[in-house]
């Protein structure tokens, strides 16, 4: 029996590096207070959109799903409904993501796509809440709400992101 031999490639050690510092920034959002429930501002997803812009889709994908999977696993929530609804938040603000980048560049910038992305997420957590948590029709009531947060949250997202593209973290090389 040969043995097989995994040779990681230089994408593969960008993709682990860029998903442990989300992985980071993720379990230590999890442990923050929030005024109100259900909203915290996504500070994993700066890493997520720096990805996207700074090398492709693939690898931010690659990011966000071990972010997801990883850091629900260390703060012991994999597979309970706080699992599901940031897997299913990342699902759809990444299909939403890949529908963007099939369109014309000039038209998006780091905010819309921020902000396309923020969105995405608390629309696919209000689905997954919709059907699997509270199925009634009156979580659309906070809908509202969440979307304002989104808003917010999506463009400080988009404005530390900027910040890190402009310097391209030239000490660091993923």
């Amino acid at each position: 029996m040969t043995q097989s031999i995994i040779k990681p490639t230089k994408k593969d050690h960008t993709i682990a590096k860029l998903a442990a510092i989300a992985i980071v920034l993720s379990v230590i959002e999890f442990f923050l207070p929030s005024p109100i429930p259900g909203i915290k501002p996504g500070i994993a997803n700066i890493i997520i959109l720096y990805t996207l812009v700074r090398f492709d889709f693939s690898t931010a994908a690659w990011v966000s799903l071990v972010r997801v999977f990883v850091s629900s696993i260390i703060v012991g929530s994999f597979l309970s409904p706080t699992f599901f609804l940031s897997l299913f938040g990342a699902i759809v603000s990444l299909v939403l993501l890949y529908a963007v980048q099939k369109l014309p560049k000039p038209y998006f910038s780091i905010v819309s796509l921020s902000l396309i992305a923020s969105f995405g997420h608390i629309v696919g957590q209000f689905i997954i809440a919709r059907l699997w948590i509270i199925p009634h029709d009156s979580i659309f009531n906070l809908l509202p709400l969440f979307l304002i947060s989104a808003l917010i949250f999506g463009l400080f997202s988009a404005f530390v992101c900027n910040i890190l593209l402009k310097h391209k973290l030239k000490k660091h090389t993923f």
